[in-house]
């Protein structure tokens, strides 16, 4: 099903499933959304004209990586959004120093979808590298600290870790391929380790404060497959 909304052509699947999702996929921008099957077309439109500003500007940087010559089919992660995402720190806060590197962590999938190459590690690694300096200088201040390094690997059961007594904080590389929320969450984990080592009490109220639905993006984040 193909519906245009205020000139902006979109791509609609129909699936059981409770929310609404877009994205926006490379190389050319295109946008598709999956939505419940009995939600009206109404709603689908006001949902696309309430996100208009965010994939307007998804697309853009699409198109211009296609451009350049950087987008190439199967690097380029895309880009994805569901209406329960709310505000994200991403687009705002200082910069924060930070070293990261990306090493691969256990075996990879041998399903050519799943396999990492270079050039998806590259990418993966560039979307990551360039939402933290914003998510550190956002959440450093409200959380207190700040991690001393950040290592990007290819993990095989984690998302993330962190080792409290030298700073270190390590991301999953996968995070580069999936909504920014998740990979915001995985990072205000990590960083309230820096206070608190397990997941206890005071774990839980440090993160009750920082992002109050927490659970839900753990548990939404929890379904997806590591690969």
């Amino acid at each position: 099903m193909r519906l245009n909304v205020d000139g902006l052509e979109i791509e609609v699947t129909r699936k059981s499933i409770k929310n609404m999702y877009v994205r926006v996929r490379p190389p050319d921008g295109r946008v598709t959304i999956s939505a419940p099957y009995r939600m009206p077309q109404r709603q689908i439109e006001d949902f696309i004209r309430q996100h208009r500003l965010w994939v307007d500007r998804q697309r853009r940087k699409i198109i211009d990586a296609h451009r350049e010559g950087l987008a190439r089919i199967g690097a380029v992660p895309e880009a994805s959004r569901d209406p329960a995402a709310g505000k994200s720190a991403m687009s705002g806060g200082a910069g924060a120093p930070y070293h990261s590197q990306s090493v691969e962590d256990g075996e990879r999938p041998t399903d050519p979808a799943l396999i990492w190459t270079e050039q998806r590690r590259r990418e993966a690694a560039a979307v990551i590298e360039s939402a933290l300096p914003a998510l550190l200088g956002y959440w450093g201040p409200i959380i207190g600290r700040t991690p001393t390094h950040v290592t990007l690997r290819l993990m095989t059961s984690r998302w993330g870790s962190c080792t409290p007594s030298t700073g270190r904080i390590r991301l999953n590389l996968q995070l580069g391929l999936m909504e920014p929320r998740f990979l915001e969450y995985v990072l205000v984990h990590e960083m309230t380790h820096l206070w608190a080592r397990g997941h206890g009490a005071e774990f839980q109220r440090r993160m009750d404060e920082y992002l109050p639905n927490w659970r839900r993006t753990r548990r939404e984040l929890n379904r997806q497959a590591i690969v």
